[in-house]
């Protein structure tokens, strides 16, 4: 077991022109936990995620990972050392079959790195991860194209990628949005499979009925400050956090 935690992110800023969209971010993220990043919108979630993965630079902080300062590493880097995200934006290869969508995945440095360039008939493992994600073996679907995919189906293309990498840490962003209660139902089982695997899990999302069911420990920022970090309890007790959420009169 490591001295360090997982992802350690400290005094955190970043900018846009005169808005300042993360201000003093602070927190860590041990491993096998289940973080819920929450907020209203516009409150500085995406960003502090693109900072972690290398998609946006700091203006000042740092973003360490087991103790290893990754902080404005490229996306390409941060995915080698074994952190993947999903998008709240979905945007496959829409022209590829389903299955097809996994070529980047399988194909990346970092499974070529786990697996010592041996993962087998990429094509049968890609259809594995997408039946492991709910998609329907028998019905075809993983051969439709992309474009030809409903939303639910699409969200599960996108963790599935992510899977595929095989990581330690994975940052799901908004994964809920835009999907049927059903349709978060069945994928509540899958993430619950990941953490049984050791995944380290952090969750940005707007449907806080269903995150709160998994999350270990939830951050709540506004206008790009954490408010609030604990448990699901009594950070919603929080009379900032109601502040922030509902308005003060």
């Amino acid at each position: 077991m490591s001295d360090f935690p997982l992802l350690g992110v400290r005094r955190l800023y970043k900018n846009f022109g005169g808005v300042q969209a993360i201000q003093d971010l602070n927190f860590e993220l041990a491993e096998g936990e289940l973080l819920g990043l929450i907020g209203p919108n516009g409150s500085g979630k995406t960003t502090a995620v693109n900072l972690i993965t290398g998609f946006v630079k700091p203006a000042q902080g740092e973003i360490l990972y087991r103790g290893r300062d990754i902080t404005a590493w490229p996306p390409y880097k941060v995915v080698r050392l074994g952190i993947a995200r999903t998008f709240q934006m979905v945007k496959p290869f829409y022209q590829l079959p389903a299955y097809k969508n996994m070529i980047i995945p399988l194909y990346s440095p970092r499974v070529k790195q786990m697996t010592g360039g041996k993962y087998g008939d990429r094509n049968a493992v890609a259809l594995d991860l997408l039946e492991e994600v709910g998609f329907e073996r028998d019905a075809l679907v993983a051969y439709k194209a992309a474009s030809a995919l409903p939303q639910g189906y699409l969200k599960r293309l996108e963790l599935a990628k992510a899977i595929a990498l095989n990581p330690d840490l994975m940052i799901l962003d908004e994964l809920f949005s835009g999907l049927s209660l059903a349709e978060v139902a069945s994928i509540l089982p899958i993430i619950e499979k990941l953490r049984q695997q050791g995944k380290t899990i952090i969750m940005i999302e707007h449907r806080l009925k269903e995150l709160f069911r998994i999350a270990d420990r939830v951050i709540v920022l506004n206008f790009g400050q954490k408010i609030a970090d604990g448990n699901v309890a009594d950070v919603m007790e929080s009379r900032e956090v109601k502040n922030a959420y509902l308005g003060t009169e």
